[in-house]
């Protein structure tokens, strides 16, 4: 089974920076919760798949949305 993607730019991209946060914190504080919680945001933010998701059948991902960077700032 292939899994879907279910997560949105913006969702990845909040998961992502959330997840750096929380990994660089947890290895700060030698916290194992938070490098556990703050990898598998990573994961989800890379791979645009939650399981959670899947299984609540919900998805923030939508083909037609995307985040798109212009160059016109030269």
């Amino acid at each position: 089974m292939k899994d879907k993607k279910n997560i949105g730019d913006i969702d990845a991209t909040l998961r992502l920076s959330g997840g750096f946060t929380l990994l660089g914190t947890g290895i700060i504080k030698k916290s194992t919760l938070m490098i556990i919680a703050g990898s598998i945001m990573l994961a989800e933010g890379i791979t645009r798949f939650s399981p959670l998701f899947y299984l609540l059948g919900f998805s923030t991902y939508d083909e037609d949305v995307s985040i798109k960077i212009s160059k016109e700032f030269y």
